[in-house]
């Protein structure tokens, strides 16, 4: 247990590192203030994740340990919106689809009002 959960750290490490730098690269490309980099890294994640899914669960070419360094590794520290994408994908995959605009609404949603709260819980402490 001790190996995976080291292999999956190493793995977001360098997903981290990853997205900080091209997110920064893109952006300051960009001669716009919408979220470039952000969502650049986002689709990139989720084609990685896509890739992986489909070379470990689809085909076997990749063996569990590359699937927890990967997926949940390198992906999860690159871009969550890849798992969202995945969890989308895996729901549609079993024709539930009420249950695919559900989630995609109530996590944008949520996202948007639990953030939106944090900002507020430190305005009203500050």
């Amino acid at each position: 247990m001790l190996l995976k959960i080291l292999i999956i750290g190493f793995g977001g490490f360098l997903g981290t590192i990853s997205r900080f730098l091209l997110q920064k690269v893109i952006q300051e490309q960009a001669s716009s203030s919408f979220p470039w980099g952000t969502f650049a890294v986002n689709v990139l994640g989720s084609f990685i994740i896509g890739v992986v899914f489909a070379l470990s669960v689809r085909h076997n070419y990749l063996s569990p340990m590359w699937r927890n360094f990967l997926a949940i590794g390198f992906c999860g520290g690159f871009t969550t919106f890849s798992s969202f994408s995945l969890d989308n994908y895996q729901l549609l995959a079993h024709n539930q689809v009420f249950y695919t605009i559900l989630y995609t609404t109530i996590s944008v949603i949520s996202g948007l009002f639990f953030l939106y709260s944090g900002i507020l819980a430190v305005r009203a402490i500050s």
